[in-house]
């Protein structure tokens, strides 16, 4: 309860402009011992204090001087928390803060509040008209040239925010700063000047340039987005995939937690073709082959829609007469693949309420075993479909 009247007290000072700014982090560090964000129980008042300088009447080099410490302070107690809660309510203080940021780089601290604020915005997911307001920041930290160097950090906002890349409010966006976006998200897999461990750059853990480099496929299959995207969004992913290992490290990356966000945009038959011929448009044709694999494997299509497969069969022909048979040795062998099983069946009953092969019966109650014989029998009738396609008398 101290603490409590403690920071409430502060915050109504701060209303008053009663706090000198030089005083604040003096304030702060010697509450530091009591850590007053984990006594309370959350971040809750760290963000009203941030959100009340921001808003207060001091001077701007004042502001951001005096809710870098609050920051600071509130970094200690997101880190040391095992599961801390970054709530919706949060997210527009902390961009707020990482636009006064912009003002006042360089950094000059490898401990930078705006390194804690993006930290912490990489933990949460975003709301309504979220796209609009951080796109200008992530266009901006995206850069190899950003003073922050938090790429990694930032494309992880950018995966974590794919539900919103889709939503109306992206619309709003102009054409001029899609491009730009874009130009900044640049190859996932890419970092400026990273440290090596070992001979070899290293990479945050937080970041997973594969499953960005899947919410850029998905980018291919809007009107919005399309157009923005270039050969150089993809020029590591074409190098991963041309591999066997490569691709099934795309298509588990399909499998996993953004499915759900992407289901609607890119698991039918129409915006799969479009992606696939968006990428032939952009010379990543191994990316485009990771989609076919990812259409003849995937069960997402219904086996009894004989119009979505007549698509599907059409184009499959088309693409690997056009660009070499030899392709279809991968596409046969992912098609028997038999390593991804339960990652596979828990997609399609998460995403679907079925497992392979039962479009048409009610969410699944089934034991793995009988899932897996459904597994195999889809997989037999698909190698079926493929051979008729390519070894039918029309085709030879």
């Amino acid at each position: 309860m101290a603490v409590n009247l403690f920071l409430q007290q502060l915050r109504i000072c701060i209303g008053e402009r009663r706090v000198e700014p030089l005083y604040l982090p003096v304030v702060l560090s010697a509450s530091t011992h009591l850590s007053p964000f984990q006594v309370v129980g959350d971040g809750e008042l760290g963000i009203s204090l941030i959100s009340d300088l921001l808003h207060s009447r001091y001077a701007e080099g004042d502001r951001y001087r005096m809710t870098s410490e609050v920051v600071r302070s509130l970094g200690r107690w997101f880190t040391s928390s095992p599961r801390p809660l970054v709530r919706h309510s949060w997210i527009p203080t902390l961009l707020g803060f990482l636009s006064l940021c912009e003002k006042f780089y360089p950094a000059n601290s490898p401990t930078h509040p705006g390194f804690i604020a993006l930290h912490m915005l990489s933990a949460s997911t975003g709301y309504d008209g979220f796209c609009e307001a951080v796109l200008p920041i992530l266009t901006s930290v995206l850069l190899p040239t950003h003073p922050l160097q938090s790429r990694g950090l930032a494309l992880e906002v950018f995966r974590r925010s794919t539900a919103e890349w889709f939503s109306p409010q992206a619309e709003n966006i102009s054409s001029k700063d899609l491009n730009q976006f874009l130009r900044a998200v640049g190859d996932p897999f890419q970092f400026p000047d990273l440290s090596l461990q070992d001979g070899k750059p290293t990479i945050a853990a937080c970041h997973k340039p594969m499953m960005v480099a899947v919410v850029l496929i998905g980018f291919a299959s809007s009107d919005l987005w399309r157009i923005h995207l270039r050969h150089s969004n993809f020029t590591s992913c074409e190098e991963i995939v041309a591999t066997d290992d490569g691709k099934m490290a795309a298509i588990e990356c399909m499998f996993g937690p953004m499915a759900r966000s992407l289901s609607a945009l890119l698991y039918t038959p129409a915006k799969m073709i479009t992606v696939l011929k968006r990428l032939e448009d952009l010379r990543c044709l191994n990316t485009a082959e990771v989609i076919l694999l990812w259409i003849w494997t995937a069960d997402v299509v219904n086996p009894m829609d004989h119009g979505a497969w007549e698509l599907i069969r059409r184009d499959t022909l088309r693409f690997y007469q056009t660009h070499g048979i030899r392709r279809l040795a991968a596409l046969s062998r992912h098609i028997t693949d038999t390593t991804r099983t339960t990652t596979y069946i828990d997609f399609l009953v998460k995403c679907y309420g079925r497992t392979p092969c039962r479009a048409r019966k009610p969410p699944i109650a089934a034991k793995l075993p009988d899932n897996c014989i459904d597994l195999r029998i889809f997989q037999v009738c698909q190698l079926r479909r493929l051979y008729q396609l390519f070894w039918s008398d029309s085709v030879m």
